[in-house]
Parts: structure tokens; C-alpha cells; sequence
């Protein structure tokens, strides 16, 4: 999936500054969660869990497919290139949170390059940057491989949210983490994409991926590092609520900033 949407479309200046806008969002959130999570929070793993998990959106299962719901195929290469910036964030800066003491940011680091789609990402960048094509069948093979990796990974995403029990709900932090994730880091995103003069496309695709529910890969994280896995499963769940009551709102911010 990742090759086949780093391919659909030629790099240009939109492409490569997507993600650094993306991130600029991301880590002025993350200076801001830093210093809110030290005021609410008494609890060390509560703390580590919204730090980890506050700003992590699921670009993958759910955002490249509702970029192409929403904008079609076009939208492809930027859900994909995003999608890369944010597990880049997940895989070093939401493991060194989650594993606390027991992981250190260098180690986070060297993970990073274990991860397959970061290679087929190289790959696919270095095929599109050199000006190479795909024949039809072959193109034909990875679009096919991609649509059923997207059914496979929203099936995934359900099936985790199938495991969450609401008697072990963690309202405060549940809370918390959407409220940042889907009021804070909106706002600031709106505002950081406003300040760049791309286009208005690329930048409504942008705050789309920024307004994603939690990602599924924060539950992984949280029990590999025994941070409390199923408090982090249900902070998945009030996530995705919030998201689907203010997504006619996010559809109105898109139309009247971007025009789309």
C-alpha cells in the first residue's frame, strides 16, 4: 500500500513540504502536551499514555481511506507521505513515552529502521524520484494489494476496538487525550497550514490527517511496554466518538479554508 501510494503521483514541492508542516503542527502540540500533561496528571503511566498517544492519529487505517472518500486517488501520495511522518513520530518519540525508564530515545531511534514500511517507503520514493513507471499490469497488481491492505487494516482496527471494557474506563485520561487530539491539535494545525502558502488541496488533506482518531498502533505500544494497554484501548474508542460527532464540523473548517 505504501508503495503503491508514494507512486501515484510526481514529487513536487507540495509533496515534500507536506510532512514538515505536518510535523510543525505535531511538535508545537507536543510542547504544549508536555506542560498540560505535568498539571492534570499525578498518575507517571496516565502522563506517558497522553503524551504518547495525544497526537498519534490513525493515518493509516482510516486516513488514507477517507482521503480517497473525501478527495479521491489524488489525495493518495499525501495520505501516504504522511502516514510515514506519523509513524516516524509513533516509532521514536510514542515509544520513548510509553517504555518510560525502560527504553531510551536512541534505542527508539535505531527501531525506526526495523519498520518494513519505511524501506518501501525509500523504495518508493527513490522509483518516483528517478522518473520510473510501473507497466499496467504491474501497476494493476499494486492497486489491487493496496485496496484489500486498507479492508485488512480497518478489519484489524476493529477487532481492537471489539476488546475494549468499559468497567476498566479511564474517563480523565480518556478525556484529556481528546481533547487535545481533536480540539488543541486541530486548531494549531489549521493555523500552521494557514501560515504556509500551499495549496488549498494539499492543505485540507493535511488537516485531515491531523484530525484522525487515535491510532491502533498506541494499544500495540501500550502492552508491549505494559503501560496500561486497555486504558490506551479505550482512549481508541472515546476518540473515534469524538471524531464522528465533530466531523461535520471538520468537513465545515475544510470548506470554508480550503475550499474544498
Amino acid at each position: 500500500m505504501i508503495f503503491w501510494g508514494l507512486t501515484r503521483a510526481p514529487i513536487n514541492a507540495e509533496f515534500i513540504t507536506s510532512p514538515l508542516i505536518y510535523f510543525i503542527a505535531i511538535f508545537i502540540s507536543l510542547f504544549i502536551a508536555f506542560f498540560y500533561a505535568k498539571k492534570v496528571f499525578t498518575d507517571r503511566q496516565d502522563e506517558s499514555i497522553f503524551m504518547a498517544s495525544s497526537l498519534v492519529g490513525n493515518t493509516g487505517n482510516l486516513g488514507i481511506p477517507l482521503g480517497i472518500a473525501l478527495f479521491g486517488v489524488a489525495s493518495v501520495p499525501y495520505t501516504s507521505i504522511l502516514n510515514i511522518a506519523n509513524i516516524f513520530f509513533i516509532y521514536i518519540f510514542s515509544v520513548y513515552f510509553f517504555a518510560g525508564d525502560k527504553f531510551k530515545f536512541t534505542d527508539a531511534l535505531k527501531e525506526i529502521f526495523k519498520i518494513p514500511a519505511i524501506w518501501f517507503a525509500i523504495a518508493a520514493l527513490s522509483f518516483n524520484y528517478f522518473g520510473f513507471k510501473l507497466s499496467a499490469d504491474f501497476d494493476k497488481v499494486f492497486t489491487m494489494g493496496a485496496y484489500a491492505a486498507i479492508v485488512m487494516q480497518l478489519v484489524i482496527f476493529g477487532v481492537f476496538m471489539s476488546q475494549v471494557k468499559i468497567k476498566t474506563a479511564n474517563w480523565k485520561l480518556s478525556l484529556n487525550i481528546a481533547l487535545f487530539k481533536h480540539i488543541i491539535l486541530p486548531i494549531i494545525g489549521l493555523y500552521t497550514i494557514l501560515y504556509f502558502d500551499i495549496d488549498p488541496f494539499v492543505g485540507a488533506i493535511i488537516f485531515l490527517e491531523l484530525i484522525v482518531p487515535l491510532a491502533v498502533n498506541n494499544v500495540n505500544l501500550a502492552s508491549l511496554y505494559n503501560c496500561k494497554p486497555i486504558d490506551t484501548t479505550f482512549s481508541v474508542l472515546i476518540s473515534s466518538f469524538v471524531f464522528i460527532g465533530l466531523i461535520y464540523f471538520y468537513i465545515v473548517i475544510i470548506n470554508k479554508f480550503f475550499g474544498m
